[in-house]
């Protein structure tokens, strides 16, 4: 990693991958690099499945059990964030929500997160959300598919804890169209870094 050595006591974010993509996709080394420029270590870590090779997610149970891991290996350092992009962030959201976590999180991060399938707004993955008791950020494109930013705002007033950026153009990993972007990604890991870096 290139740049000044993180500080010792720096803030620790253990960062899920999303389900189609591991730690290695330029996005995840994209996240790692940016934040950590602005203070934060990021811990990535694969999933088992995608760890051997295989494209369908493990069980909610397995990929439960990988975060804790990671999240235990991580522990020792600056205070501790939870997140990920999409399926990540969800299921770091499903340990929070049944205190899974130890120590416990300073807060929850999201990039991207999948309130429900594309075209199924029916099948929503909120239910747990009410029993996290940590404070959450919730970065969601105005393009993303898995969860539009009325569906989103809703979602966010109903949780006390929760907070919203809408990033404009950006799709479920926070990019807008090349002919219109704006440094939507970069928008979102700014925020992400300023919010983290204000609970520290």
């Amino acid at each position: 990693m290139a740049g000044e050595p993180l500080a010792a006591d720096a803030p620790v974010l253990v960062f899920g991958h999303g389900a189609g993509a591991g730690v290695n996709h330029p996005w995840m080394i994209r996240i790692v690099a940016d934040l950590a420029t602005r203070g934060i270590r990021v811990v990535t870590f694969n999933f088992p499945y995608m760890e051997a090779g295989r494209h369908v997610p493990d069980p909610p149970r397995v990929l439960e059990a990988a975060f804790e891991a990671a999240w235990k290996a991580a522990a020792g350092g600056g205070r501790m964030f939870a997140g990920g992009k999409s399926m990540g962030g969800r299921i770091a959201s499903q340990v929070a929500a049944r205190q899974g976590f130890d120590p416990a999180p300073a807060g929850l991060v999201f990039f991207g997160y999948p309130l429900h399938p594309p075209g199924k707004p029916g099948q929503r993955r909120d239910r747990h959300l009410p029993q996290i008791a940590a404070p959450m950020l919730f970065l969601q494109g105005t393009r993303d598919p898995f969860g539009s930013p009325d569906e989103m705002r809703a979602l966010t007033a109903s949780l006390s804890t929760a907070t919203l950026e809408i990033i404009d153009g950006g799709d479920h990993s926070l990019v807008a169209p090349k002919r219109q972007d704006s440094g939507s990604l970069a928008r979102a890991i700014d925020l992400a870094s300023a919010w983290i870096l204000s609970r520290t």
